[in-house]
């Protein structure tokens, strides 16, 4: 392990991430909030904090190996969740214990969207603006952004990439060197993410508000400015814009890299995950929106519709925004949706959950094993497409699958031992393990009644869910630390 390398670099990232507490003071400046000192404080708290980290080791030259890039990826998150909760936690007139702040950072971070803060209509607009651009810089990963700086620096970001990109699937690069890779994953991201703005402020929102759920649509976050998120605007334009965003943010974004360089739109339509994606959308708004009518009738139906379809596209693409108190929804659909959480959006995406693709996989091997029981001796290889899957691929997605729900159980466990029910439990772990954000129960509000125990093990999920699980679990194993 080239501890050196580590330090250095996490060192540079915290620098390089203090820089992101500065555009807050100037919110609270030009809104006269009274709320800019906290974030100067936080500022020169990491700024501090990764020169020394970086000092003594800044001529070190070694090269970064993979291994290394996992213990980078995982220090880092954690080192940045942690400073990225100072403003919080130096805020009065927030008066967060560090517990509370921590989960708010981390929630932020890794685009959950669970919240400990309420009464956000009130709030300084620099705390609110802060609590916004933590998800959208954790929608494409700031380890990503650091992989188009870090040449610059001197180090090396392949390594770093393949720890922090999702899926089954990580050494497939948009361009032939890893730097302009990410740059343009950011590019995209960054055009996303105006064209969302735009879109809101048309809508009707003001531009403080666009800017603010632009960034957390399209890292699909759920962060709002209001209590009541999307609800808070009463507005079906509104409803429909986050809704077409939440989409398109679930979809791999090199599809949309694609889409862009080539001019042409073919290529998402021959796309197995993307079929399989809009499929599961389009399946699981027509089961909310036909139950909803089923229960309130056509008093109102385009507006049980928007709803149906809004509270559909933001659960199952793990984004978390509400116009309703999906909680309370009759029938079976609270719980339809948090499942539905689960399979989540496209690798490659801002989107949480186990992803389509591995979904995709689980079921064509299953179909797989059924033939196999009529035809044992066929060689029956799974295909995405046309192409077959190697089985080093499908293996891997089993592994993975089946770690997921062993980790699921164990927090399901350990948040019941801190006095949750089971309801609440089980959704306080789909909704932070999926990057998800609203749950149900004593959670379906917030996660602020919960004890500081289940709340650590939430920040602990988000983390998991994040780097998707075998980043964080490679670090406990006797095999990454042998020479």
């Amino acid at each position: 392990m080239n501890w050196t390398i580590v330090q250095r670099i996490l060192g540079l990232l915290l620098m390089v991430f203090s820089l992101t507490m500065l555009p807050p003071i100037l919110f609270s400046l030009y809104y006269d909030d009274h709320s800019w000192l906290p974030f100067v404080e936080g500022f020169g708290l990491t700024l501090v904090a990764g020169f020394i980290c970086w000092l003594p080791v800044r001529r070190s030259g070694r090269d970064l190996r993979l291994r290394d890039g996992f213990l980078v990826v995982a220090a880092f998150w954690t080192v940045l969740g942690t400073f990225g909760a100072a403003p919080l936690f130096f805020a009065d007139g927030l008066s967060l214990s560090f517990t509370d702040a921590v989960f708010e950072s981390m929630s932020g971070l890794t685009t959950t969207g669970a919240t400990v803060l309420t009464g956000l209509d009130d709030l300084p607009v620099s705390i609110l603006y802060y609590r916004q651009q933590l998800q959208w810089l954790g929608g494409m990963g700031i380890i990503v952004l650091a992989v188009a700086v870090l040449p610059m620096l001197g180090v090396g970001g392949m390594q770093l990439y393949r720890a922090e990109t999702p899926g089954p699937v990580k050494d497939t690069k948009l361009t032939p060197r890893i730097t302009e890779t990410a740059k343009a994953l950011w590019y995209v991201y960054l055009a996303f993410t105006i064209t969302c703005m735009l879109a809101y402020r048309v809508a009707g929102m003001g531009w403080f508000d666009a800017l603010c759920h632009a960034f957390s649509t399209v890292a699909i976050g759920g962060f709002s400015t209001h209590d009541l998120s999307i609800g808070h605007f009463n507005s079906a334009y509104i409803d429909l814009v986050a809704v077409f965003f939440m989409f398109v943010a679930g979809i791999n974004f090199s599809l949309h890299f694609f889409a862009w360089r080539y001019v042409s739109v073919k290529h998402y339509f021959q796309d197995p995950e993307f079929r399989a994606y809009s499929f599961v959308l389009i399946t699981v708004s027509a089961l909310v929106v036909v139950i909803l009518y089923s229960h309130r009738g056509f008093v109102d139906p385009g507006q049980t519709f928007i709803n149906g379809l809004f509270q559909a596209v933001s659960i199952a693409t793990t984004t978390g925004f509400t116009t309703e108190n999906f909680s309370i929804w009759p029938a079976a659909l609270p719980v339809l949706l948090i499942f539905a959480s689960f399979i989540g959006g496209s690798a490659g995406s801002t989107a949480g959950g186990i992803k389509v693709i591995r979904f995709l996989l689980v079921y064509k091997q299953g179909v797989r094993e059924i033939v196999r029981l009529v035809h044992p001796s066929a060689e029956i290889p799974v295909k995405l497409g046309n192409k077959a899957v190697p089985y080093r691929v499908v293996d891997a997605v089993w592994g993975f699958f089946s770690v997921y729900m062993i980790t699921f159980g164990i927090m399901l466990l350990a948040m019941m031992s801190t006095g949750l029910d089971q309801v609440t439990a089980f959704s306080a772990v789909a909704a932070t393990l999926n990057n998800l954000g609203p749950g149900l129960g004593d959670v379906s509000s917030g996660f602020m009644s919960i004890s500081d125990t289940a709340k650590w093990i939430s920040v602990a999920g988000m983390l998991l869910g994040r780097l998707e699980i075998f980043t964080l679990l490679v670090l406990i194993t006797p095999t990454f630390w042998r020479t």
